[in-house]
């Protein structure tokens, strides 16, 4: 897809990722979500 706007051309292509990369990438969305759960445990509304 590609976009102009004025003098700016803007384009977005889907990135193929390797199995590898994949399972980084979900580690890291997993370490997130952990940390986001302590975080909301110490800080919960009374």
């Amino acid at each position: 897809m590609t976009l102009h706007i004025f003098f700016f051309t803007i384009t977005i292509q889907k990135r193929n990722y390797s199995p590898e990369e994949l399972i980084n990438i979900e580690h890291t969305r997993k370490i997130k979500e952990e940390n986001k759960h302590r975080m909301y445990s110490l800080y919960r509304p009374f």
